[in-house]
């Protein structure tokens, strides 16, 4: 398969910059994106046996100024290999899954047009059908057809049906509030009283306050960058971007809001304030969610990512479940759940620090109005039993005093091979430092318990999924201790010279 194609492979999903900048050369172009078109359409009439003119696929877009192009160029390119196609518009990549499987609807695929919160600049396309978004392998099928490029059109166009489907989606989640909550006082508007503020970033995220929140008697008024603007003027629509969920708690702060929500451009992630300004994301969501979750599923398997700290463990086995800590990366993350319930262990939460968060319940997908939902229903469960509040459930979640991420790049082609090496040298290192414990049970990178000499605390060196980057997490308990771990790890790696340190 021709590298351009491999350039633009991201994990489960292609992505690429579609804008000429000052940053980044254009790799992913109107005619690669015509190849992927078609390609997608023969690869589901494959993993649905049936006949290229029998297939229903549905198209949606994230707000990026370069979407409604892209758009336009996939319904053509499927239409004129004579499948039917459903234009859904501006639409969350979690609503484009569930546009293959709720009743009435039931595409055989959907495409999302987003690439997720990166600049402007980048757009792409994450696949679905009813048993889920891509797997890699999916994607790497679908890239080496559009690189063989040998399409047959069809005669007849197939036709074009425009549709409002996150009426349909925002409704769907409103039945799951209304029925959650079970409010007999106020049936279908049990959200009245609660003051919520919602950021989308300018992504897509707007419709939970216009077309969800308002509907159930909550107040929004406060709530910001509601409308869809690709340039994203006010901030990245990112739950990890530090001036992002500042943006969210002042707003929060500022209106006397009970809850303030942000979520990601296409929202398929999601994080919170509360009343009082605390943020809500990270170690602290995934806490929240377990807390949840472990409420209607005693002794559940909650899988998160590498890189969450040793107190949530200990929340969450305080809570009666098992926290499985797997590798980073949401489908990871997703599948390991959905491996252990196969196996017969349940686990009902896959959860990444990122903010991608997917239950049993919902199809496993990672959805961040889903998880919002869900957590909008135990707020209104606690008021109605006696004014607690969210917080108060993660009262005992132990927060490390000191944290850090660092990303050192790898200035080597053979960037992979190049980091497995550190690593493999690094467990070795780890064995014959006094104070240095290597965890047992990890899947990903090395990760160091250090003692209170040592720094109190824990380390984790990985090699990024798709970048030339070690990626380094460290958290300490104590004043200084990152600092302390810090130096005693970089005496091992500068002797590393294709490392930026």
């Amino acid at each position: 398969m021709d590298n351009m194609w491999l350039n633009v492979k991201n994990g489960t999903d292609i992505r690429g910059v579609v804008i000429k900048n000052d940053d980044r050369a254009v790799n992913l172009t109107e005619e690669m994106a015509m190849s992927i078109a078609k390609a997608f359409a023969v690869l589901i009439s494959r993993k649905k046996n049936k006949n290229l003119k029998e297939l229903k696929i549905s198209i949606g877009m994230d707000s990026r100024i370069t979407s409604k192009k892209l758009k336009e160029i996939l319904i053509k390119e499927i239409k004129a290999l004579g499948c039917s196609v459903y234009d859904l518009g501006i639409c969350s990549t979690p609503a484009m899954f569930m546009s293959t499987v709720l009743e009435g609807y039931s595409f055989d695929g959907a495409i999302e047009i987003t690439a997720s919160h990166l600049p402007y600049y980048y757009n792409g396309f994450k696949f679905f059908t009813d048993k889920g978004g891509f797997e890699s392998s999916d994607v790497t099928e679908l890239l080496e057809i559009a690189d063989k490029g040998d399409f047959e059109e069809a005669c007849f166009s197939g036709e074009t049906i425009q549709l409002d489907f996150m009426d349909v989606y925002s409704d769907f989640l409103m039945n799951k509030i209304i029925n959650g909550i079970n409010d007999t006082r106020n049936k279908f508007k049990p959200l009245e009283g609660f003051k919520i503020v919602v950021d989308a970033g300018n992504g897509v995220g707007g419709f939970f306050a216009e077309r969800i929140l308002k509907k159930l008697g909550a107040d929004t008024s406060g709530s910001q960058f509601l409308e869809p603007d690709g340039t994203f003027p006010n901030h990245i629509p990112n739950p990890e971007n530090k001036k992002a969920m500042e943006a969210i708690r002042e707003a929060t702060l500022k209106n006397g809001a009970d809850i303030g929500i942000i979520f990601d451009t296409d929202v398929d992630r999601a994080a919170i304030v509360d009343h009082k300004g605390n943020e809500i994301n990270r170690n602290l969501i995934i806490a929240l969610s377990s807390a949840i979750v472990l409420e209607e599923h005693p002794g559940s398997i909650i899988v998160t990512d590498s890189v969450t700290s040793n107190g949530l463990k200990k929340f969450i086995e305080s809570h009666g479940g098992i926290h499985h800590r797997f590798k980073r990366g949401y489908k990871n993350v997703i599948n390991e759940a959905i491996r252990f319930n196969k196996e017969g262990k349940e686990s009902h939460l896959a959860i990444e620090t990122s903010g991608h968060a997917a239950l049993k319940e919902n199809y496993f997908l990672d959805d961040g109005a889903y998880l919002v939902a869900k957590i909008l229903i135990k707020m209104a469960k606690l008021r109605n039993e006696g004014g607690k509040t969210l917080s108060d459930l993660i009262y005992d979640l132990e927060v490390p005093y000191e944290s850090v991420e660092n990303r050192i790049k790898i200035n080597s082609e053979d960037f992979k091979n190049y980091g497995l090496s550190i690593l493999e040298d690094l467990k070795k290192h780890a064995e014959n430092i006094s104070g240095w414990n290597i965890e047992p049970k990890n899947f990903e990178g090395v990760r160091v318990n250090c003692d209170k000499e040592n720094g109190n605390g824990w380390f984790l060196l990985r090699l990024s999924l798709h970048e030339p980057v070690m990626a380094l997490n460290i958290e300490s308990d104590e004043e200084g201790g990152v600092e302390l771990i810090m130096s005693k790890l970089a005496e091992f790696l500068k002797k590393y010279d294709k490392l930026s340190l």
